[in-house]
């Protein structure tokens, strides 16, 4: 199975968007420094989802809700719209077989933009059905780091959050969060912007609007292990740091729209 992948390089970097599920795969800094996890050898199976780069989930959120877990669009072709200097836009609507699973009209656009302030990356949802929508979404970003157990993210301290890994208790966060093992917390009303340290003297300053929450994910050992797309150590090389609206979904009037984004820049 072969994807078309587009590529923009410019002053700033160079950033990769796949068709397939509208992925962004890659993010290189001007220096080639990859900034994004992406497995060595892209597991590409139909009707499977990517794994690294950045996921679209949407118009569901992990297996909250009946659809498919993440939703209908990180399987299904998108088309690009434009490409500028600086910007890659990509656009997915509703067809007969997202219709079969979520019988709505809809249209979903995404911008990646590499510039001076790094990356971002925006989401715009136009409802076109006759009645309101409600739906949960993320943009589930593969951060690629020198050693997880060595990073600290910073700006979460004393905010609630539901972990999916101890069967969602709702706990609060003490303090910087550290990664030992297996992370996977919502938290909700998160603030708007964090700072990854990665223990090497460089951070990535995460910001994000529209989406209310955010994911913090790794897999730790032995759920890596069970992977078939990403070798079991990768675990150590990744962290996912989500700009989502999970807790609660958003509600979108007829003919409404919504956009929610994530910046990433290197600090």
């Amino acid at each position: 199975m072969n994807i078309p992948v587009h590529t923009l390089k410019n002053a700033f970097g160079q950033i990769s968007v796949a068709e397939y599920g509208g992925q962004l795969l890659h993010w290189q800094c001007a220096d080639g420094t990859e900034r994004l996890y992406t497995p060595e050898h892209l597991h590409i199976v139909p009707e499977r989802a990517l794994r690294g780069g950045v996921p679209v989930c949407f118009p569901q959120f992990s297996g909250r809700g009946p659809l498919p877990k993440h939703g209908l669009v990180r399987t299904r072709p998108w088309q690009l719209r434009a490409k500028t200097a600086s910007a890659l836009i990509l656009a997915i609507e509703d067809d007969a077989e997202t219709r079969a699973l979520w019988p709505y009209a809809f249209e979903l656009v995404q911008t990646v933009v590499l510039d001076g302030s790094g990356l971002s990356i925006s989401l715009d949802f136009h409802n076109r059905s006759e009645q309101p929508l409600v739906f949960t979404a993320a943009l589930h970003s593969y951060l690629r780091v020198p050693d997880v157990t060595a990073c600290t993210l910073h700006g979460l301290n004393a905010c609630v959050y539901e972990d999916a890994a101890d069967d969602g208790r709702y706990k609060n966060q003490q303090g910087n969060l550290f990664i030992t093992g297996e992370v996977d917390r919502v938290f909700a009303e998160a603030p708007p912007r964090l700072r990854l340290n990665y223990g090497n003297g460089e951070s990535l300053e995460i910001s994000q609007g529209g989406f209310a929450d955010t994911v913090v994910w790794c897999p730790g050992p032995a759920l890596a292990a069970s992977f078939s797309d990403m070798p079991a150590a990768d675990w150590q090389r990744m962290l996912c740091v989500e700009a989502a609206a999970a807790a609660q979904p958003v509600t979108v009037l007829a003919d409404g729209h919504w956009q929610g984004w994530q910046k990433l820049r290197v600090l």
